[in-house]
């Protein structure tokens, strides 16, 4: 792990592994907001096709905020676009492809549509796309989660400051099962995740929630690279809104991950695999 200094002050964790010489650069960005980096699977799939940066977004994870910088200031789209875009820089990529997952999706969608020039491929992976996704995300997770209703209600009303380590664990154990495809076997799938020391940071969370549908369009519209909407097909969020989204883009590809949900590398990871692997050929195997 090494540590990128932002120009206000902010540290970010940074991880990378170096791909073949003239391999694109990737950086994944991870979803939340207020998570931290869980997509080490995800850029394994990468391997041997491109050099694969990660990172924990600022007050995310082993990421720090900026020192006497306002929180209203510093947890906005637009300064988390600002440290994607100062991380480029770091890494010394004059182009990169951007590989975003749910909310780390709108996020590379936001970059890329801030910068098109510095963006030769991004993968849309798993966002929320444009409209009321919820009005049929809420129900389906309900029904998702049913069998674990009761002991969920327990640990809500215990609250993030009153549940023990394991009892967090459980909490999220219980509350991720229903990103997968089966949320029994996602019980267990979602298990390492949830066993991460990090907290959830529930700040920035509600900070970075603020997009609205005409911010996404208008940063689809911008970017000029090919733009893969890539979801799984028993991914709670539906599928709907992110077609509606595509629709607004210059270049979408529009992939589907079969038997997979929210994080389709989990369940089906030679599907995506492929996907990587025509993202990287369609983003070009030109130095950077």
């Amino acid at each position: 792990m090494d540590f990128v200094e932002m120009s206000d002050g902010a540290r970010l964790a940074t991880w990378t592994e170096p791909g073949p010489a003239g391999a694109p650069a990737v950086i994944l960005v991870h979803g939340g907001p207020g998570l931290w980096d869980y997509l080490e699977p995800l850029g394994a799939l990468l391997a041997g096709r491109a050099t694969v940066h990660r990172y924990d977004q600022r007050g995310c994870g082993s990421s720090t905020r900026a020192p006497g910088v306002p929180d209203a200031e510093q947890l906005s789209m637009d300064r988390f676009v600002a440290d994607l875009e100062e991380l480029r820089i770091a890494f010394g990529h004059e182009r990169i492809v951007l590989v975003g997952h749910s909310f780390g999706a709108t996020l590379a969608l936001a970059h890329a549509g801030a910068h098109p020039e510095r963006v030769r491929g991004l993968a849309y992976v798993d966002g929320v796309g444009i409209g009321d996704w919820r009005a049929q995300y809420r129900p389906e997770r309900a029904r998702r989660l049913a069998p674990w209703a009761q002991e969920r209600a327990l640990l809500d009303a215990l609250g993030a400051e009153g549940r023990s380590r394991a009892q967090e664990t459980q909490w999220r154990r219980i509350q991720w099962a229903a990103d997968y495809a089966d949320p029994v076997a996602g019980y267990d799938l979602a298990l390492p995740m949830a066993q991460s020391p990090h907290r959830i940071d529930q700040q920035v969370n509600r900070a970075l929630m603020g997009w609205s549908d005409a911010d996404q369009i208008g940063w689809a519209a911008a970017v000029t690279c090919p733009i893969f909407f890539v979801h799984g097909t028993a991914d709670p969020r539906p599928v709907g809104p992110v077609m509606e989204l595509a629709a607004r883009a210059r270049l979408p590809r529009k992939r589907a991950v079969t038997g997979a949900g929210h994080l389709p590398w989990i369940e089906q990871p030679e599907q995506v695999r492929e996907i990587l692997a025509e993202l990287v050929v369609a983003a070009g195997a030109r130095p950077v």
